[in-house]
Formats: C-alpha cells, sequence, structure tokens
C-alpha cells in the first residue's frame, strides 16, 4: 500500500508542474495554431529568475513566507517581458505560415534562448532550498512529504481554476474563444486580433514561468532543464488533446502516473513509457482524448 501511495504522490505532484507548463502551451496552440518549442525557454527562465530572486530575498532580513510571493512575482516578471519581445518580435511573423514553419522556427529560437539563459545565469546550479524548507513535512499514510508539495499543486489547480474563470465569465474570455473557432469572422466583428495573440501569449509565457519558478526550490537548476519538460509537455498536450484546457490536465495526471510507476518499477524505460502510452492513445483517436471542436465549412 505504501508503494502504490508514493507512485501516487508522486504522480500527481510531476503532473502538477506538466500541467503549468502545458497550460500555457495549449492555450497558445489553441488560439494561434502555433506549436511553440521555445515555451520550455520559458519554464528555463522562470525556474533561473525564481532561484535568483529566491536567493536573494532570502538573504535579507525580510518575512519569511514571502518568497512565495516571489516565486509568483518572477514567473509575471518573466512573462510579461519575454512574452510581448517573442510575440512581436518572432512569433507574429508566422500566423499565416504552414504548422511546420513556426514549429522549426521555434525550435531554433529554442537554441537561442538556451545558450542567453547560460550567458545571463551562467553555467553553474542555483539551489534556491529555502521555499521548501520552510513550509516543513507532512504525513501521507506511513511516508513523509514536504508540505512544499501541496503548495505546489495548489498552485496548479488555482491556475487551471482561474483560466476557465476568465475564458468563461469574461469578455476578454469571449473574445479568444471567438478568435479560436474563427479568426476571420471575429476581426470582420472588431476583435483587435493582434491584442488578443499578445495577451494569449503573455499569458501561455506565465504559465510556463510559473511552472519553472515553482519547480526550481525541488532541483538544481542547471543549463539544459528546460529540454525535458518541453518534450514531456508535448506528450500531455497530445494526450489531451491539442488546445484542450480539460484535456491537458487529464493528460498531465496520465503522464504523471505513468511516470512515476516506470521510475519507482522500471526506471531504464521511465521516457519509453510515456511515449507508448501517448502512442497507445493516438491509435484509438488520433486527435487525443478531448480534442476541440472544429466547425466544417460547407
Amino acid at each position: 500500500m505504501d508503494g502504490v501511495l508514493i507512485i501516487l504522490m508522486d504522480g500527481v505532484f510531476y503532473a502538477a508542474y506538466l500541467y503549468l507548463v502545458a497550460l500555457g502551451l495549449t492555450l497558445i496552440f489553441g488560439v494561434m495554431k502555433i506549436l511553440n518549442i521555445a515555451h520550455g525557454s520559458l519554464y528555463g527562465f522562470g525556474a533561473y529568475t525564481g532561484a535568483s530572486l529566491v536567493l536573494f530575498y532570502s538573504r535579507q532580513e525580510f518575512w519569511p513566507w514571502g518568497v512565495y510571493l516571489v516565486l509568483i512575482g518572477s514567473a509575471v516578471l518573466v512573462g510579461i517581458i519575454l512574452g510581448p519581445i517573442i510575440e512581436r518580435g518572432i512569433i507574429r511573423r508566422f500566423y499565416r505560415e504552414e504548422v511546420v514553419v513556426p514549429l522549426i522556427a521555434t525550435y531554433a529560437l529554442f537554441l537561442v534562448l538556451d545558450d542567453v539563459m547560460k550567458l545571463i545565469f551562467g553555467t553553474s546550479p542555483y539551489f534556491a532550498y529555502q521555499p521548501l524548507n520552510l513550509a516543513g513535512n507532512f504525513s501521507f499514510g506511513n511516508i513523509s512529504y514536504p508540505v512544499y508539495y501541496l503548495i505546489f499543486i495548489s498552485v496548479a489547480v488555482i491556475s487551471g481554476f482561474l483560466l476557465w474563470a476568465v475564458m468563461n465569465m469574461t469578455k476578454f474570455g469571449r473574445f479568444v474563444v471567438a478568435v479560436m473557432h474563427d479568426p476571420e469572422i471575429s476581426n470582420a466583428m472588431g476583435i483587435k486580433l493582434p491584442r488578443i495573440y499578445l495577451a494569449t501569449f503573455t499569458i501561455g509565457a506565465i504559465f510556463a514561468a510559473l511552472g519553472g519558478a515553482f519547480t526550481s526550490p525541488m532541483t538544481s537548476v542547471v543549463p539544459g532543464l528546460a529540454v525535458e519538460v518541453i518534450v514531456a509537455s508535448f506528450a500531455v498536450v497530445v494526450i489531451g488533446g491539442l488546445g484542450s484546457y480539460s484535456g491537458a490536465a487529464i493528460g498531465a495526471l496520465i503522464v504523471g502516473i505513468v511516470r512515476a510507476t516506470a521510475v519507482h518499477h522500471f526506471p531504464v524505460m521511465e521516457l519509453f513509457m510515456i511515449y507508448l502510452v501517448m502512442a497507445g492513445i493516438l491509435i484509438i483517436k488520433p486527435q487525443g482524448l478531448f480534442p476541440i471542436e472544429e466547425e466544417r465549412r460547407i
């Protein structure tokens, strides 16, 4: 029973941070129809910025619990700075191109930003463990886990709820849904597509950076950390269905549980098991478990 509890807890935690990254990835694809590989770089910048600001904050005589606000602030900072720069400077040039063109362009951008991270933050690892130690531990069955795990999961759940609320209860959300289904008609009705695209990309960037910032206290932040997360996040959105927010949540849980099971029982097959499950689901449902509905034009 303890083994099952460990797998479930590890799986849910892994799913939480994948969900944060995949949420932004599927939002951007749903609205802009762009598979943004550079999304992984936004995760990396979030991790480095979060770790750097946490280390700075912890050396001051400030309110200790404010370190969690620092993590949130660092993610917002990365999103509102890099999001508009990437969208206005690069992404907007490929809106009318085939899907493969922005895919290649964002892959090139991913490689460039990886080197930019090294130039800014160096190659030495960052250890920002203060938020992890501050929260203490809790017992889950006979197993002890950091309370920070629950904080991270709560952040993922709240982020998903806030996105749902914005999309379903605000004027901006209705504009985004309209653009998702028919950008041409939306533009004809007076919706400013460039503004919607910019806001959507920035929100997606904040989600990616939030995942990186809240992951940084649990691991050493080193160059190359963005590669694994973007690959796993693509598996999440493909399993759940590109553009589907509920699908991203289900896909993250599936990938998280599968990975945790493989790590504990078949460690050498960790990535293989994720891709095996993804391939099996795509054979049955080629568009993923919860694909967004597309209107047919006659």
